[in-house]
């Protein structure tokens, strides 16, 4: 028996320390990639330039001159940290003016500014799910909303990914007097496609549930100037809670939560996430701060970000690749088996483009995807490049 199928028929998962081992050994590993320069939609990997299409930067923003200085000036103001949480000696004033332009572009009275997008959703839904109350949860949504959900005292349930059959039945099972948060990712991070809100929205209305949408990826994708999903589907006012992060569009580090006044009052003196955790340092604040000028200024971008979604996506569809549902600037392209998968990474990053692998347990072993997201930055031949190099590798493995 070879190598490869010695690791295959132990349905090879990156978490499996032996299994990391042997990858490592067939020279197809594909984590940890050391980028030692960057450039826009370009890094530099052991001296070598590589096409990015694997940052999570759908605006281009992260090596926007204007993002950069206003970085440096909050440096020079406030010094690289804040040295203790918020809740006590770490709230700066350009916390609360973040969160006040975060409340407006999302339709919401407030928000409230978290350290990383994993703390504003664990530190959430972990203390507003009590004892006696149900939260429901798509089968494919974030390990951030997982981890709340499990460090929560509620009743937890899940329904099959976007199946809304499956969520009524699911809701029929609680007491309707039961309180329900029904929790989604707006954008959902592997398939790339959308939640369906307005649906969703009805079964709640129905059941007497309430909504909490994680938007990271759907921040600077969807909506007007780049609100979101609830925006895009014009459901702001019924969604109760809206997340998102700073670390996709937004160009920095953090995350936040909006909501109504109760709501943020009570996180703020509640979740531990906040009340235990260094607060944001001053330069990620005002980074994120210019950002969102900058996409709320620019509504050029977004269109170039979807032109060059539109363009990949048709590219792939006409050489054979399954995309199956993505429908936004995250495509992901349907590959195969573990293995497959690594190689045609570690192919992809030889012909000088970086992808990013999915694979068992994210998904199912033998439905395993190549990850592709596009950037507003990303000009049409860079696009045309790596279609070229995905019909190369893609013939080579006989994905395609």
């Amino acid at each position: 028996m070879s190598e490869g199928s010695t690791i295959k028929s132990r349905e090879l998962s990156h978490r499996n320390l032996e299994d990391v081992r042997d990858v490592k050994a067939m020279g197809i590993y594909p984590y940890f990639r050391e980028i030692s320069g960057t450039r826009d939609n370009m890094v530099t990997i052991d001296g070598s330039r590589l096409l990015m299409l694997g940052s999570n930067s759908y605006l281009g923003l992260t090596d926007h001159p204007e993002v950069k200085r206003a970085a440096v000036r909050a440096i020079e103001k406030y010094g690289t940290g804040c040295s203790g949480s918020r809740f006590l000696n770490g709230n700066l004033d350009i916390h609360r003016e973040l969160e006040e332009e975060l409340a407006d572009l999302v339709g919401k009275p407030k928000a409230l500014v978290f350290s990383t997008g994993f703390h504003a959703n664990s530190g959430t839904i972990s203390v507003l799910v009590g004892k006696s109350d149900y939260v429901i949860t798509d089968k494919l949504d974030h390990a951030s909303i997982i981890d709340g959900c499990r460090l929560s005292l509620g009743k937890k349930m899940r329904f099959r990914h976007n199946d809304m059959d499956d969520l009524r039945s699911v809701l029929e099972r609680i007491p309707l007097d039961k309180k329900k948060l029904i929790v989604v990712d707006g954008v959902f991070s592997m398939e790339g496609d959308i939640a369906r809100l307005p649906a969703i929205a009805g079964l709640c209305s129905e059941y007497d549930a309430e909504i909490m949408v994680d938007d990271a990826h759907g921040i600077g994708v969807l909506g007007r100037n780049g609100a979101g999903t609830s925006d895009h589907f014009g459901l702001s006012g019924d969604v109760k809670i809206i997340m998102g992060t700073f670390s996709k569009s937004l160009a920095s580090l953090g995350g936040f939560i909006a909501s109504d006044d109760d709501t943020i009052e009570f996180l703020m003196h509640n979740s531990r996430t906040l009340m235990f955790s260094a607060s944001i340092s001053p330069s990620n604040v005002a980074a994120a701060q210019a950002a969102l000028t900058i996409m709320k200024r620019e509504p050029e971008r977004i269109e170039q970000l979807w032109e060059n979604t539109h363009r990949m996506q048709a590219g792939l569809h006409s050489l054979g690749f399954d995309t199956g549902s993505s429908e936004t600037p995250i495509i992901a392209v349907r590959v195969g088996d573990t293995l497959t998968t690594f190689r045609m990474c570690a192919l992809l990053h030889e012909e000088g483009v970086f992808v990013n692998p999915v694979v068992a347990p994210a998904v199912p072993e033998g439905d395993c995807l190549i990850r592709i997201s596009l950037m507003a930055s990303h000009s049409a031949a860079q696009v045309d490049f790596a279609l070229e190099k995905m019909e190369k590798t893609g013939k080579e493995l006989d994905v395609i």
